[in-house]
């Protein structure tokens, strides 16, 4: 027989105490409300007894009180792509990717925020095609050769200070001459640096 059952059965259990409810206590090694007063609230929002490493939290174990930090200085996740939405990039790195042309060369998609370099040693050419490239973006372009380079627009606009009526036939003046490309509307471009 338990002690709950040994207790409800003797004389001295009021008679409003159930066997149930005596079982509820059966086990207890100290006094039940000095155990109470030592459990939280169920109101209350709970402790943190450890910060897992990596989350950009710091602080280790906590036993009855510490600090949690923030590191402001986490980077984004570079596996994924992210939104960022009103923030401040500061000290920002972009690496141009070159791609290294040795004739008259036509530019693709693929050739936004690229060096493209052109090497011969006779003149050649860049044509910028039609419906590639949306307004904002832009294409950097050197003369690495001897042979001048000069961007030709075929069915778009360009604008520069280079030879042609307004300048539509920019020439990078000499060996190691750069310029930028930069489409400013649908089918319209202007021609920025070492240019003739």
């Amino acid at each position: 027989m338990t002690k709950a059952r040994d207790l409800a059965s003797a004389s001295i259990v009021p008679a409003a105490v159930s066997v149930t409810e005596l079982g509820y206590i059966d086990g207890v090694t100290s006094a039940i409300q000095t155990q109470m007063n030592t459990k939280a609230d169920a109101s209350s929002a709970g402790t943190v007894t450890s910060v897992t490493a990596g989350t950009g939290l710091s602080g280790g174990t906590i036993t009855s009180s510490g600090t949690i930090s923030i590191n402001t200085a986490v980077t984004a996740d570079l596996t994924t792509a992210q939104t960022l939405t009103n923030k401040t990039l500061t000290a920002p790195i972009i690496n141009l990717t070159l791609n290294a042309q040795v004739d008259t060369y036509t530019l693709v998609a693929a050739d936004r925020n690229k060096l493209v370099t052109m090497s011969k040693g006779t003149a050649v050419t860049i044509t910028i095609p039609t419906g590639v490239f949306a307004a904002g973006e832009q294409i950097n372009v050197q003369s690495i050769g001897v042979g001048l380079t000069t961007i030709s627009g075929g069915a778009v606009t360009i604008t520069s200070t280079g030879s042609g009526t307004l300048g539509n036939a920019p020439i990078l003046r000499a060996r190691f001459s750069a310029a930028t490309i930069i489409c400013t509307a649908a089918g319209v471009f202007t021609v920025i640096g070492d240019i003739s």
